[in-house]
């Protein structure tokens, strides 16, 4: 069993715990070890995190944009995951799962472009308003275009998710609940509602997680008009060479992330507990 397992324990310690432990000790030093051989500990790359409200504000910013993205993705992805678990049709199934992959073919900054594209100033959504007599509006360079753009990236994620949780839980339960004289929307609300919740968390948290660490979307659909802790981590590796300091905010990005697969696996656990007792 335990030769079964060193291919992959191997490939986490190369690929993540050994970035990931890199990135941990760059951020407790004054400078590249490579190219400056003086390098001593410090800890001024996060005490100047905790001395500055900027930092903070970016942090809830990138958070704000998760929670809009996840709680879109959710409203939006939840009655589609929820036909294609119950639809019967398997040549429908198979075409609805192709509508929902099929933007997945195409590249994050291909989209993004295209969103752009609508979103612009001058772009396809303004010139219809203009054309029937409304001002234009501020679509791009906000949280709004930001969030726009993500959802559209990550729907696919959340309704994969919920399709296969949904598609385990058995129809006779809601058949049984109306029997009893439930309204269907009250049987769902009961039974079908509540033992989806693990794969409402799951893909909260995977939209949740992708979402507070895209780059692309942000620094294109804000245009450096939005700071989120990625853009900010790019900036600070780009543009003045900040090593340790872009190691600690991608120290503090983790351990945001972190922090969300510790709630949602108390969540979890919490729901498993009121179901065994239930």
């Amino acid at each position: 069993m335990g030769l079964a397992l060193l291919p992959s324990a191997l490939f986490f310690a190369l690929f993540f715990f050994l970035p990931i432990g890199l990135m941990a000790v760059m951020s407790f030093l004054t400078g590249n070890p490579v190219v400056m051989p003086n390098v001593t500990a410090t800890t001024r790359h996060y005490e100047r995190i905790l001395d500055d409200p900027y930092y903070f504000e970016v942090m809830w910013t990138t958070v704000r944009i998760g929670l809009y993205t996840t709680a879109a993705t959710l409203i939006l992805g939840y009655p589609l995951a929820h036909l294609m678990a119950r639809i019967k049709s398997r040549s429908l199934h198979a075409l609805l799962l192709m509508a929902v992959l099929m933007p997945m073919l195409t590249g994050i900054v291909v989209r993004t472009f295209a969103w752009m594209a609508l979103l612009s100033d001058k772009g396809v959504v303004n010139q219809i308003l203009q054309a029937l007599g409304f001002a234009p509006m501020q679509l791009m360079y906000n949280e709004f275009g930001i969030v726009l753009g993500l959802v559209h990236i990550y729907l696919p994620f959340m309704i994969l998710t919920l399709t296969g949780v949904i598609g385990r839980i058995d129809e006779r339960l809601e058949q049984a609940a109306q029997n009893l004289g439930a309204s269907p929307i009250r049987a769902f609300i009961e039974v079908t509602l509540p033992l989806s919740v693990p794969g409402i968390l799951a893909g909260s948290l995977l939209v949740f997680a992708l979402a507070i660490s895209a780059y692309v979307t942000p620094i294109l659909m804000g245009g450096f008009q939005i700071m989120t802790l990625p853009i900010l981590i790019y900036q600070q590796i780009s543009a003045n060479f900040n090593i340790g300091f872009a190691a600690a905010l991608g120290m503090v990005l983790l351990t945001l992330s972190l922090i969300l697969v510790f709630a949602y696996n108390h969540i979890l656990a919490a729901v498993s507990g009121q179901r065994d007792l239930a």
